[in-house]
């Protein structure tokens, strides 16, 4: 790994176990994100794709609003909006660089800035929230996302991912959220978690 690379590891570790220390990370992390954005799709390839394409073949909800959360450079929520053209989908990140790519390569879709910990957006939100390589704060995801609704979690490359949960620690954070877990895919080099929220908390 890059250093780059292995702050995201350290940040993701720490920040899972400990969310409160996510104000003082995030600057340093938004910081990296917003100089490697101009280079990201080139630098990391379609292939970051492919677990995550696969993963929404699995989704068993029919979304009317979707969130791709830490879209990036927007190529989750694109997808999502290729696969339910009628959903209403808005992808957000931290970072203003990356969200800035995602609005010049897509215009049609809403992009906004925002931070994965505490989204100004009401409970229940989202009947689909979809997560490519994010750092997964489950009280806000057992928050926004719709009871009955879904969520996808994917890591392009498996725990050689940067930003990567081990399955077992993901598995207990989307239990004790409100998720019942429905599907586990491995796709290429990559793996994901398709959970549903299955009640108000």
């Amino acid at each position: 790994m890059t250093w780059g690379q292995r702050f995201a590891r350290l940040v993701t570790d720490l920040v899972v176990r400990v969310p409160a220390l996510w104000p003082v990370l995030r600057p340093a992390l938004t910081h990296l994100f917003d100089r490697i954005a101009p280079h990201w799709d080139e630098a990391t390839g379609p292939e970051r794709m492919i677990t995550f394409e696969a993963a929404l073949e699995r989704i068993p909800c029919e979304p009317a609003t979707a969130l791709d959360l830490g879209t990036g450079t927007g190529d989750g929520a694109i997808a999502i909006a290729r696969r339910w053209p009628g959903a209403d989908v808005l992808g957000v990140d931290v970072s203003a660089g990356m969200i800035a790519e995602a609005r010049r390569k897509a215009p049609e879709l809403r992009f906004e800035v925002a931070d994965a910990r505490r989204l100004d957006v009401p409970d229940g939100a989202f009947d689909l929230v979809a997560m490519n390589n994010v750092i997964p704060f489950f009280g806000e995801l057992g928050r926004i996302v719709a009871p009955g609704g879904c969520l996808l979690v994917a890591f392009s490359r498996g725990p050689e991912t940067p930003i990567y949960v081990a399955p077992g620690r993901l598995r207990r954070g989307l239990e004790r959220a409100g998720f019942g877990l429905l599907e586990e895919v491995v796709a290429g080099p990559g793996t994901a978690t398709v959970a549903r929220r299955l009640s108000a908390r």
